[in-house]
């Protein structure tokens, strides 16, 4: 069972939701695939953390071979690759490590090479296996690190996946796959903005979404209004609590301070696994 926690915006408490369904869980691993800015680390202090290094294959052109034909930069719809008289140059930040290059060039004047991209760190906090990536800096692309943390992903069990804010490929990439997506969103005319458009790409690649409202005491009830007109099941309501926001400056997360909260996660953890668990594609 994949559960992915999104929102389009940050600072909606998504991370707080993740690590603390994460721990509300008998056993999950969690997957924090917000490469750009990893912080479940923080509120899990993992132990035993072990760190691989994650490359692409990138073009490199042989001089001596290559007669400057120029098939290879039209090959290349990201233009990782330039040809103009008796130039040749690689982009590497560009390529998008598809290997069509090496293959269309008609003297072999191509090979590729590793370049690395960033880091996967691994570890367990008590019951709670964390996975989650490092973009190393200045990389542009954050989609191949982003499948290469979900590569880790456990075949059985619950799989927590935090996913980066936003609504672009990363937000997609992490999707995609996963068997229900819990949309974390508050109560303010930015989160309602956001909400309806992480709407709009969940249900375009297909899974099943619910909404959780965090800081529901603030705000307005619009956002109640556009899940009822969406027919998008409200999962929770979190009001705003001092005590939260206290633990979570302290890198301490609610559900281990405050055990009804951990009580109210791991229903609905329950909820979704039964209804939406091994393809069951039921509702809440």
């Amino acid at each position: 069972m994949r559960i992915v926690v999104a929102s389009g915006k940050g600072g909606t408490g998504k991370t707080s939701l993740a690590v603390g369904l994460a721990l509300a869980s008998d056993g999950a691993q969690l997957l924090d695939c917000d490469v750009e800015e990893p912080n479940a680390y923080i509120f899990l202090r993992p132990e035993c953390v072990s760190e691989e290094f994650v490359e692409l294959s990138v073009p490199k052109i042989i001089e001596d071979k290559c007669n400057y034909c120029g098939e290879c930069a039209r090959f290349c719809q990201y233009r990782a690759l330039f040809v103009a008289g008796e130039t040749s140059l690689v982009f590497p930040q560009l390529c998008h490590s598809c290997g069509g290059c090496k293959l269309v060039c008609p003297r072999s004047a191509i090979v590729e090479e590793p370049r690395r991209i960033g880091k996967i760190f691994k570890g367990k906090a008590g019951g709670v296996e964390l996975v989650y990536g490092e973009l190393d800096v200045g990389e542009p692309m954050s989609v191949p690190l982003i499948s290469a943390v979900k590569r880790s992903a456990r075949k059985s069990g619950i799989v927590i996946l935090d996913a980066p804010p936003g609504t672009a490929c990363p937000l997609a990439e992490t999707v995609d796959g996963s068997d229900y997506v819990i949309l974390a969103t508050e109560p303010t005319p930015f989160g309602l903005h956001d909400l309806e458009i992480t709407v709009k790409v969940v249900s375009q690649i297909g899974v099943p979404h619910g909404v959780i409202i965090n800081f529901a005491s603030t705000g307005d009830k619009r956002v109640n209004s556009y899940c009822e007109k969406m027919k998008i099941p409200i999962l929770m309501e979190i009001p705003f609590d001092k005590r939260i926001a206290e633990l979570y400056s302290r890198g301490i997360s609610f559900t281990e301070e405050m055990p009804e909260w951990k009580e109210k996660l791991r229903a609905l953890l329950d909820s979704i696994n039964n209804n939406f668990g091994e393809g069951r594609g039921g509702c809440l």
